[in-house]
């Protein structure tokens, strides 16, 4: 099964700004990926090709990697996934830009029903609260998309009742002033 899975937003943003939201991820100071509410993102070493990691079961290592622009990594587990995940950021005007993120893969085995049941609504609400993190960490009020009833229970089971509720990201109002991403 062909999975092209695609999330974007329009910063306002200069590109270099939101370029560093990628070049932070797994870091201490992460300001894209949603670990206050979702399984950290964590690699073996520092953001550069061939770290390798994950988050929660979600298996990868970085295959691509153009600091301030973009960064691919290469799936290597759940069983059946077959592909990549990756964020980039383009220029889309003199003080805006577009933060994507594109999953392409080939579920297989296991994943051609793991995937369209539990791993893509899950991936859609993760997805959706990075997006927001990005935008409040640039200073900008955050998108926030609810969880669906249907991602509450999958958390709620995955965690085994002890689920977490959706956090809406918070701005650091001296890092903001400063013009700073919360990096």
């Amino acid at each position: 099964m062909k999975v092209l899975n695609i999330h974007e937003r329009e910063l306002s943003s200069p590109l270099a700004r939101a370029g560093a939201l990628i070049d932070s991820l797994s870091s201490r100071g992460d300001a894209l990926w949603p670990g206050h509410c979702w399984p950290r993102m964590v690699l073996d070493r520092p953001l550069s090709v061939g770290a390798a990691g994950g988050h929660g079961p979600v298996r990868y290592f970085v295959e691509a990697y153009t600091p301030g622009k973009s960064i691919r990594f290469r799936f290597t587990a759940p069983k059946g996934f077959d592909g990549y995940h990756e964020f980039d950021v383009r220029d889309s005007g003199p003080q805006n830009c577009v933060l994507r993120h594109t999953l392409e893969m080939t579920a297989r085995g296991p994943a051609v029903f793991s995937w369209p049941i539990a791993f893509r609504y899950l991936h859609d609400a993760a997805l959706e609260d990075s997006l927001a993190l990005a935008q409040a960490s640039l200073g900008l009020p955050p998108q926030v998309r609810k969880w669906s009833a249907w991602v509450k229970l999958l958390r709620w089971v995955v965690s085994k009742g002890k689920m977490q509720a959706q956090v809406t990201p918070g701005i650091s109002s001296d890092r903001v002033a400063a013009g700073e991403p919360r990096l």
